[in-house]
C-alpha cells in the first residue's frame, strides 16, 4: 500500500471545549463555532467526516435486494422500499466482490480488509476503518468502535491481521461513551495506561535486541509484532489524555436490554441508537458492526425456522418468504440510523452529509456459499446518490474501489486500497 500522506486543509477548526475547575469538556460541532468573519468564513468551517460500516454475514437475497433496472429511475426493491424515501442519499451497487477471496463463511475477516483469502495460511491485513482510525482517530475519546451484537466475531483487524474483539451490549457500550467513571476509577485507569507504557518500553527495547540475533523470515515476525507494539503504544497515550475528563451529556437514556437473544432484529435497534449518540456527540467518527447470525428463530410474525437455516434456503419458497421477512426488517432498521443522521443537523448540512455508512455482507448468496455479488448499499458521505450502480454479474468490479474512494474523501491521499484498480466508476463526489 502507497505511503499515506493527509490532503492539505487548513479550514478545519480545532475542536471547542469547555474549561473550568481543571477538566475541559468537548462540546459536539455546532453552528455557532463558525467565525463571526461573514458568509465565506462560515463556509470554510467543516465538520469531520465519519464512516459506518454495518455488515450481516449471512447476506442479503439478491432478487429481493437489487432492482432490475440500473441509473437513477430504477424501481425499488422488495427490501429498497424500506427505505424508498432515502433514495436520494444512498447508491444500491451490484455485481461487484473482493478479488481473490473465496471460502463461503470463512470470508468474514475480508469484509473489510478485501485481504485474498488463502485458506489455512491466511493472514489478515487491516481493515478499512482501522486505517481511517490510524491516521484521524486520535481526534475522539475512542478512536473507534468495533461492535457485534450478542456476538463475538467483529470484522475490525489491525495492520498486523488481528481482529479486534467487539462490544456485544448496547447498555455496556453506553455506559463506555456515556457514564463517567468514578475518581478511584479513573486513578486506576491512569495507573494501568501509564504501567502499560512503560512494559511497551521494555517489550520494545527487548525486540530490538532479539530482531539482531535472529534470521531475514524472524526479523519479518518481528516487525509485524513491533509494528502492534507501537500502535498498541500509540493508543495508550490517547487514552490518558481522555482519563480525566468528562465524557458527553445525552438527554437520551440507554437502550432497554433485549431479553431474547435471538432477536436480532431488536438487537441491532439497540446499537444503532446508541452509535447515533456516539456520532452526534463526537466520541468516536469509526464504527463497525457486525451481525454473525443466528441459528434461532428470529421473533417475527411469519418466521417459524431458524434464520441460518432460512439463509441456506435451497431456492425453497417457503424459506425465501421467511427470510425476506427477516432481511427486510434488517434493511429498514438500517435505514432508522440512515433517516436519523440525515435529519440531525450540522453545521450548513446534516449528520449523514458527513457520515460514509456501509451495508454489506461476506456472502452474495449464503445458499450457495458464494462470496461473489456482494450486496451493497452505500450512503452518506456527501456523495451524489440516487442511483443502482451495476457491474457485470459474472465478472465482477472489484469493490475495494469504493473502499478507495471512501478514504480519499477521508483526505487521505491513497491511490488504491488492498486490491483495488483505482477508485470506483460511477460514483461522484458533491463537491
Amino acid at each position: 500500500m502507497k505511503t499515506v500522506h493527509f490532503a492539505k486543509n487548513l479550514n478545519l477548526s480545532r475542536r471547542t471545549l469547555l474549561r473550568g475547575v481543571g477538566v475541559a469538556m468537548a462540546l459536539p460541532w455546532l453552528d455557532s463555532m463558525a467565525p463571526a468573519f461573514g458568509k465565506q468564513a462560515k463556509l470554510a468551517l467543516k465538520s469531520p467526516r465519519r464512516f459506518i460500516g454495518v455488515s450481516n454475514a449471512l447476506g442479503f437475497h439478491a432478487p429481493n435486494l437489487f432492482p432490475d433496472k440500473t441509473g437513477k429511475d430504477y424501481q425499488a426493491s422488495r427490501y429498497l422500499k424500506t427505505i424508498d424515501d432515502l433514495r436520494n442519499d444512498f447508491t444500491v451497487i451490484s455485481g461487484v466482490s473482493h478479488p481473490d477471496v473465496g471460502g463461503g463463511h470463512r470470508a468474514e475477516p475480508c469484509i473489510l480488509s478485501a485481504a485474498p483469502y488463502s485458506g489455512s495460511n491466511f493472514r489478515n491485513s487491516v481493515s478499512l476503518d482501522q486505517l481511517m482510525a490510524k491516521y484521524l482517530g486520535n481526534e475522539t475519546r475512542h478512536p473507534s468502535l468495533v461492535l457485534s451484537p450478542a456476538g463475538t466475531t467483529g470484522t475490525s483487524y489491525t495492520e498486523n491481521g488481528a481482529m479486534i474483539p467487539p462490544e456485544n451490549s448496547a447498555q455496556q457500550l453506553y455506559a463506555k461513551l456515556f457514564v463517567d467513571d468514578s475518581p478511584e476509577a479513573q486513578q486506576e485507569m491512569g495507573v494501568r495506561i501509564r504501567e502499560g507504557r512503560s512494559i511497551m518500553d521494555i517489550v520494545g527495547a527487548e525486540a530490538r535486541a532479539v530482531r539482531k540475533r535472529v534470521g531475514a523470515g524472524d526479523r519479518e515476525k518481528l516487525d509485524a509484532y513491533f509494528s502492534s507494539v507501537r500502535d498498541l503504544e500509540r493508543r495508550l497515550m490517547v487514552n490518558e489524555g481522555w482519563t480525566h475528563r468528562p465524557k458527553p451529556k445525552v438527554d437520551a437514556a440507554a437502550p432497554d436490554r433485549v431479553a431474547d437473544s435471538a432477536d436480532t432484529i431488536a438487537l441491532q435497534r439497540a446499537m444503532y441508537e446508541v452509535m447515533f449518540l456516539a456520532i452526534q456527540t463526537d466520541s468516536t467518527r469509526f464504527i463497525t458492526m457486525h451481525s454473525s447470525g443466528s441459528g434461532q428463530r428470529v421473533p417475527l410474525k411469519g418466521v417459524d425456522q431458524g434464520y441460518h437455516a432460512l439463509s441456506h434456503h435451497g431456492r425453497d419458497e417457503e424459506k425465501l418468504a421467511q427470510l425476506a421477512i427477516v432481511e427486510e426488517a434488517q434493511v429498514a432498521a438500517w435505514g432508522e440510523l440512515v433517516r436519523k443522521l440525515e435529519q440531525t443537523s450540522e453545521g450548513d448540512s446534516n449528520l449523514l452529509d458527513r457520515t460514509m455508512m456501509l451495508l454489506t455482507s461476506n456472502l452474495g448468496n449464503a445458499s450457495a456459499h458464494s462470496t461473489k455479488n456482494m450486496p451493497v448499499i452505500f450512503a452518506g458521505g456527501g456523495f451524489r446518490h440516487g442511483q443502482h450502480l451495476g457491474f457485470d454479474q459474472k465478472n465482477n468490479y472489484p469493490l475495494p474501489n469504493l473502499y478507495t474512494s471512501m478514504l480519499q474523501r477521508m483526505g487521505l491521499e491513497i491511490d488504491a486500497f488492498a486490491s483495488a484498480t483505482g477508485t470506483m466508476r460511477g460514483l461522484e463526489m458533491k463537491s
